[in-house]
């Protein structure tokens, strides 16, 4: 039997006015001009509906809010940053929902360096950590590209990735202890700085990745590492993805945990990316069609990664699994080919838009995935511009076809269902998901019912049923009730 979401309820007048006294003075939007922004997606352009964004500046106003909420039966979407790409921080059209924003719970609480933690509040932008952490010469490594706006609430509600995944994990590894409000109000403090716990269900898992379905995360106590002191970036040509994860297997074997991204990169999406962003650049005289982007750091002295990381690159090249390689000279030229990186969104939409598939396989069958998506999409859609980017070592890559040249974006987006269809078929038959880290939100959440196994989505609907009984929490995202 199909399962069904059910229709939030309009929001009364009096229940309206009641959470704007919880929230406060200055803790709430409610004209349709001043919620717009927390109604949007920046992606697709989808635009919901909400009589009201509340944003409450603690712990104490999010437990008072969500309290009454359920009482009253009043479904809540909760929203970090507003950066996602699946609709997972968005209403819906029902106008039946409440937005309720982090934004305003912003601080820093603690920094323990003895234990490499820090504990900060859900709502702050993940670059403040990022720079809090390297004052005190420590690296906090979650990186991505929305990193000077995106909070960390929201990166761990969709278990955010980046491009330092294979070092140091995705955010569940980041993540030692939350503090959550519950979907009936109540307060989980689960704020443990340990390492080693094994005392029961790991509980904080649930939320990692939950996307706001079975609480609120308002606060979290996060991993810190010690600040590398050498690092190198290489551009690497390479020949096709078979031969950039045999290039991974030949670094890992002469430098090991020392590679911190690895990333693969298409000839195509670098050209979008030239001619649609200003101020990057080829990196290389001589076009090939593929390429790697590379960052070894270690704690050495500064430099003193330069020469191994030479020797193995003109081995690699020497046996056939790289064509060239420029190592950087300096910082800057390190961050100008991150930033191109960091520009490839961008650079699709300046090509005219395209149709994202964010998909991880297994490493070894990456280059298999490529070849039989390319030819099917090809074979349907002949004229489409493939377009390939990702984190290889992890085995994600976003695999981006961009509509062909004389098909306007709206008669491309009419393919959107069709299309993925294509895509994640071929996902499946070679062991992946059809999503790695951008999650699954309202966009995702018919795909996920379809591949997924019917034990798998039996408990996660478990789950949903016993933390949050009245179905408030971010309804239909994630798992259809």
């Amino acid at each position: 039997m199909k399962a069904t979401t059910p229709t939030p309820a309009t929001i009364a007048p009096s229940d309206i006015d009641a959470l704007k006294l919880l929230a406060g003075p200055g803790g709430y939007f409610e004209t349709e001009g001043d919620t717009l922004a927390y109604r949007q997606s920046w992606r697709y352009g989808y635009v919901g509906k909400s009589p009201l964004v509340l944003r409450p500046k603690s712990t104490a106003e999010v437990a008072a809010i969500v309290g009454y909420c359920a009482k009253q039966r009043i479904a809540i979407v909760p929203q970090g940053g507003n950066t996602g790409l699946t609709f997972a921080g968005q209403p819906s059209e029902t106008n039946g929902e409440i937005i309720l924003t982090t934004e305003r719970m912003n601080m820093i609480r603690s920094i323990d360096l003895g234990n490499d933690t820090i504990t900060v509040d859900a709502g702050v932008v993940l670059q403040k950590i990022q720079e809090t952490a390297a004052a005190q010469n420590r690296l906090f490594p979650l990186s991505l590209g929305a990193q000077g706006s995106c909070r960390i609430g929201g990166n761990i509600s969709t278990n955010a990735g980046g491009v330092q995944v294979l070092r140091y994990g995705n955010t569940r590894n980041l993540v030692l202890g939350l503090e959550v409000v519950l979907p009936d109000g109540r307060i989980w403090d689960g704020l443990r700085a340990l390492r080693k716990d094994n005392t029961g269900y790991d509980l904080k898992q649930l939320f990692i990745g939950g996307e706001g379905t079975l609480g609120v995360i308002t606060a979290a106590v996060l991993r810190l590492f010690p600040m590398p002191t050498a690092s190198e970036t290489a551009w690497i040509a390479v020949a096709s993805p078979a031969a950039s994860v045999a290039l991974l297997g030949r670094i890992k074997e002469r430098m090991g945990d020392a590679i911190s991204a690895f990333e693969l990169i298409r000839r195509s999406i670098v050209d979008f990316t030239i001619q649609g962003v200003p101020g990057n650049e080829d990196p290389m005289r001589e076009v090939h069609p593929w390429y790697v982007l590379m960052d070894v750091s270690g704690q050495g002295a500064p430099g003193s990664l330069h020469e191994p990381l030479s020797e193995a690159l003109a081995s690699a090249i020497e046996d056939g699994l790289a064509i060239d390689a420029v190592i950087t000279g300096s910082t800057q030229q390190s961050k100008k080919l991150w930033k191109m990186r960091e520009d490839m969104a961008e650079g699709q939409r300046a090509a005219g838009g395209s149709i994202a598939h964010d998909i991880s396989v297994p490493v070894s069958e990456i280059a298999a995935f490529v070849e039989e998506a390319d030819a099917a999409v090809e074979q349907a859609y002949p004229g489409v511009r493939h377009c390939c980017f990702g984190h290889v070592g992890d085995g994600n890559l976003h695999y981006n076809p961009v509509r062909p040249v004389d098909w306007t974006q709206e008669r491309f987006m009419e393919e959107y269902g069709a299309i993925n269809r294509i895509v994640h078929d071929i996902v499946v038959r070679h062991r992946g998901s059809i999503s790695a880290e951008h999650g699954i939100g309202r966009l995702r959440l018919a795909e996920n019912q379809h591949y997924k196994s019917a034990v798998e989505i039996d408990m996660m609907r478990a789950v949903k049923r016993a933390l949050d009984p009245g179905g408030i929490m971010n309804p239909g995202k994630l798992v259809e009730m």
